[in-house]
């Protein structure tokens, strides 16, 4: 399988959905949007993966190559590709399917359980993960559940976590491939998201302390991306 990546920063990359193409034999590629890269057509992979980014879904004035890369995720959807967007990619694509982005009321960044709605549970990407678990979060915009979507997962912080729409395309608020070398790569180059720690905010510390959650993220990473290959 040929899965690629859009990528918004130099410092968030696939995580340890790059671990699992690895062991799974699938050839990975990337567009670099930051680097003025332009992106394949749909027919040259069989799966997207749209990464995180400290820009907005909207800021089109700052950053010109959202509005080509929204237009490359609308093709892999009309495509009838796999479609995985995740934080700042997820709001990307709740946009291209007529959702919306706003501000979050509290920005959410840290170890925070996710609650995943039985209409959620129900669909074949998340069969056989728990009712909630813990994962990482690094985000101050919210995405609206686009039209005809599945409102899949919240959190306390965050009403729309994860969607799914077409049984095949998802948006994940939340980080499931975050590592413990991308945690502190935000950690480094962010940390001005972390300045005022808060009740939804938490410091490094505490971000290192959770750090045991990460070999349970893998397996739910794997078990999620198996079933999306599959669908």
């Amino acid at each position: 399988m040929r899965l690629h990546a859009f990528y918004h920063v130099p410092f968030e990359d696939v995580g340890a959905i790059g671990l699992w193409a690895a062991e799974r034999g699938h050839e990975v590629t990337a567009t670099s949007f930051f680097a003025d890269e332009t992106p394949p057509a749909a027919a040259d992979y069989d799966m997207l993966v749209v990464m995180g980014g400290p820009m907005g879904a909207y800021d089109e004035k700052e950053y010109p190559w959202l509005a080509g890369e929204k237009k490359a995720i609308e093709a892999a959807v009309a495509a009838g590709k796999a479609v995985c967007g995740v934080c700042l990619g997820a709001q990307l694509l709740s946009v291209v399917l007529g959702g919306s982005v706003s501000r979050n009321p509290e920005p959410e960044i840290g170890w925070f359980k996710v609650q995943m709605t039985p209409e959620g549970l129900a669909e074949p990407v998340f069969a056989g993960f728990p009712e909630s678990y813990y994962a990482f979060h690094w985000h101050g915009d919210t995405f609206a559940i686009p039209p005809g979507a599945v409102h899949a997962a919240s959190s306390a912080a965050c009403a729309n976590q994860a969607f799914v729409y077409n049984r095949k395309v998802v948006g994940l608020q939340y980080h499931l491939e975050t590592t413990p070398v991308g945690m502190q790569r935000l950690i480094k180059y962010c940390a001005q998201d972390v300045a005022v720690p808060g009740p939804t905010v938490h410091h490094p510390k505490q971000m290192h302390a959770g750090r045991e959650v990460f070999k349970d993220l893998k397996t739910l990473t794997y078990q999620f991306l198996d079933a999306l290959a599959g669908v």
